[in-house]
């Protein structure tokens, strides 16, 4: 994808959601406890493959939960 938008707190990014992101893609997510504030990532998947992180602001988002 170019982009993904999570819209649920995950202690810790999914490997699944990274390897869905292009290179040159973006996505946003809301990562850490759910008992605490998280951090509002902005993850960037460069050309070579190489990821960037940077938290953008802190947020409270309900948890992520379930999965296959």
């Amino acid at each position: 994808f170019d982009g993904i938008v999570v819209t649920a707190a995950a202690t810790n990014i999914p490997e699944a959601l990274l390897t869905q992101l292009k290179p040159g893609g973006r996505m946003v997510i809301p990562v850490g406890p759910q008992s605490r504030t998280q951090d509002f990532t902005l993850v960037q998947k460069h050309a070579d493959g190489s990821l960037t992180r940077r938290v953008v602001l802190p947020v409270r988002f309900v948890p992520m939960t379930g999965g296959p």
